[in-house]
């Protein structure tokens, strides 16, 4: 479909955020040049995928202090980095990060936006959004931000993904009038900032070219997407302790959480008030801190920790038995951070439900010798 002039309808937006930027670490001071850093431009956007700009500031400053280029980047250890990425959420985005270093690092860093979309963790809209940032190519990023600031001006009444690569024409030659990263960064802040899914127009400076509130419609563009079903869960989650060491989920290779470490868990059962005998019968002396609700993209679990001491044992298939001075320096993800820092929480007595958890979790272990148990990874 025709859409009108985007170096026309968009020229506001240059001094607009010429004036209002906000400051972040990884902006250039000169938009008009190549950025002097694209790594960092490339750490930026990584971060940025999936979560708010004011979270990711600290991550940034943290991870550039200790990783300032691709290749201490790219000699880093798996647990170094997901030490400095845990909490940040969206793992795997961290182990891309670190395999695009490494390319970076023996290659050098792409200057064409197939060499970075070649990168790994680089999508259509990262790709596009460094190559503007860091090498003022005319690449449209387009996410959520950029779709629904061009889904309003031009009165899109359908989803602007349908029309991402008309949308993408129709936006590089305003990144070629007004600058590459100083547009692509000027869309992503109005979206941010104003055009926000309940609209500013007020303080907007594309309200007079702006068809969708010229018709007074801005506030149902772009559409509402159907929402994700949410999964309910509850879980126990145990902080299993045994001599000097803790029992612990090793990391796995693959998956959302690969590179973390985490706690054993298991599906909670109907709760029953009190034990039916003293958890010390079992060689346990536990206690259930408070619970809370963990909310992932797309699960809501319900958590009832326990934090336990029991006798030495074996651990269960797939534990292993982690010396307690490594704990406080093991990546985890949110959940298992948040148990970390409740071990020395009191707690209630333990529960029925409570104690049946343990045992499902410790099924298996076989008595042994006093002595501490195997002490695990070193």
């Amino acid at each position: 479909m025709p859409f009108a002039d985007a170096a026309v309808l968009l020229a506001p937006l240059a001094p607009w955020f010429d004036s209002l930027r906000r400051p972040m670490p990884w902006r250039a001071a000169d938009l008009d040049a190549p950025h002097p850093d694209p790594y960092a431009v490339l750490v930026s956007e990584i971060m940025l995928q999936q979560t708010q700009v004011a979270t990711v500031i600290p991550y940034f400053r943290r991870w550039m202090e200790r990783f300032p280029g691709p290749a201490a980047l790219a000699a880093a250890t798996e647990d170094e980095i997901h030490g400095l990425w845990a909490g940040l959420g969206y793992y795997r985005r961290a182990r891309n990060l670190q395999a695009a270093a490494a390319a970076i690092a023996a290659d050098g860093f792409p200057r064409t936006l197939e060499g970075l979309l070649a990168l790994p963790g680089l999508g259509p809209y990262t790709a596009a959004a460094v190559a503007a940032q860091a090498f003022q190519l005319p690449t449209p990023a387009l996410d959520g931000n950029a779709f629904r600031v061009a889904a309003r001006v031009l009165a899109l009444e359908e989803d602007p993904r349908r029309h991402a690569g008309a949308l993408r024409e129709w936006l590089a030659p305003a990144l070629a009038a007004h600058g590459p990263s100083r547009l692509t960064q000027a869309v992503m802040e109005l979206g941010a900032t104003v055009c926000v899914p309940a609209p500013r127009c007020a303080s907007c400076p594309l309200q007079g070219a702006c068809a969708a509130r010229a018709r007074g419609i801005q506030h149902r563009i772009p559409p509402a997407q159907p929402r994700t079903k949410v999964t309910e869960a509850e879980i126990h989650l145990a902080a299993i302790a045994s001599g000097g060491a803790w029992l612990l989920r090793p990391p796995g290779a693959k998956g959302l959480l690969a590179g973390l470490w985490s706690w054993p868990w298991t599906g909670a059962a109907a709760d029953t008030q009190g034990a039916a005998e003293p958890a010390s019968a079992y060689g346990i002396e536990a206690r259930e801190p408070a619970g809370w609700t963990q909310v992932y993209s797309h699960r809501r679990e319900a958590v009832r920790p326990i934090v336990a001491r029991v006798e030495p044992g074996a651990a269960p298939p797939g534990l292993e038995w982690v010396p307690e001075a490594r704990l406080a320096s093991l990546p985890m993800g949110r959940r298992d951070q948040r148990l970390r820092e409740a071990v020395d929480a009191p707690g209630e007595p333990l529960t029925v439900a409570g104690l049946e958890a343990l045992q499902a979790i410790l099924q298996g272990v076989k008595a042994s010798s006093p002595a501490a148990p195997a002490p695990g990874r070193s």
